[in-house]
């Protein structure tokens, strides 16, 4: 018998007998060893035990979240997915050890614990994330400001707003998306500002929070914006305020749809044309007749065809 099918057998042993409730640690660690094995398995043999196998490891409660959290030193793939599946499992239990592992020094486990905490949505956790949002790692504060705005406590909101400056583009993602999450309109100005952002993540993350917040102060901030230097400011401007169609906000798509800059003009009828429903193929191709830069006329007669078509 090979050793992979020897493997086979015992785990499957573990899974129909358990283990006896007045199992000690190294009864608990050795089932939790070979359930592991399955679990995180993408042998095709395992392919029928892998759920239940994380079933089991959840069932075995609170005992197993050290286990669990050490696991996170692995450089697999799958082992630290099923690792962060089946803490969910287990849920809002596992919330005290995984918070007193964020004081841990190895700054690979704080991240991946971060992670776990979001995926659980345990407001408990809210303020322990709180105190690691200025980690020296970045990709700790990645993970804590993303896991903030799973949870959604409304004071975790000035944290997310103060993350939107932070110098790396993926913290600002995470922030970006947390804003949206959180609600919080204090974050209008800085998600404009983030527009034109050098990291195309989060310039995208920062439009799709826009459109969550009150429209009314991303219609009033988005016109004070329109014209800024950077032109991927204005140019995002045309697109949140298309998909928002307000009347504000197709006035002032009108007034860019003359500007200058063949771009804007691109960005404002496309918008316009996206925006009016119906008659939106018809406006497209009101503009592009009109237009005399050769690209910027296929472009407005490009997004007429998608709208008819739609």
């Amino acid at each position: 018998m090979t050793r992979r099918n020897v493997i086979a057998v015992i785990a499957g042993l573990v899974l129909l007998l358990g283990v006896p409730t007045s199992a000690g640690a190294d009864e608990i660690k050795q089932k939790f060893d070979s359930l592991f094995v399955i679990a995180s398995s993408g042998e095709v043999m395992f392919r029928d035990m892998v759920e239940p196998a994380k079933d089991s490891i959840a069932a075995m409660g609170v005992e197993v979240v050290p286990l669990l959290i050490d696991k996170f030193t692995t450089k697999s793939a799958g082992e630290r997915w099923t690792v962060l599946n089946v803490l969910t499992r287990i849920g809002s239990p596992a919330v005290p050890d995984l918070v007193r592992a964020l004081k841990r020094s190895d700054g690979l486990v704080v991240e991946r614990v971060c992670w776990a905490l979001g995926d659980i949505k345990d407001s408990a956790a809210a303020d322990p994330l709180i105190e690691v949002r200025n980690h020296p790692r970045w990709q700790v504060r990645d993970q804590a400001i993303g896991a903030l705005g799973k949870i959604g406590e409304s004071r975790a909101a000035p944290v997310a707003v103060e993350a939107l400056t932070d110098s790396i583009g993926e913290v600002r993602k995470a922030a970006a998306v947390s804003c949206g999450q959180l609600q919080t309109d204090e974050s209008i100005k800085l998600l404009v500002h983030l527009l034109g952002d050098d990291f195309y993540g989060a310039r995208m993350t920062a439009l799709e929070s826009l459109l969550k917040l009150d429209t009314g102060l991303v219609v009033m901030t988005l016109t004070d914006s329109i014209t800024s230097d950077n032109k991927l400011v204005g140019d995002l401007a045309c697109h949140i305020m298309g998909q928002l169609g307000t009347s504000p906000g197709i006035s002032i798509l009108l007034t860019q749809a003359q500007a200058n800059d063949p771009s804007r003009r691109a960005h404002a009828v496309t918008a316009l044309t996206r925006s009016a429903g119906e008659v939106g193929a018809t406006i497209g191709r009101f503009f592009a007749e009109r237009e005399p830069d050769r690209l910027t006329r296929l472009k407005m007669s490009s997004a007429a065809d998608a709208v008819s078509h739609e």
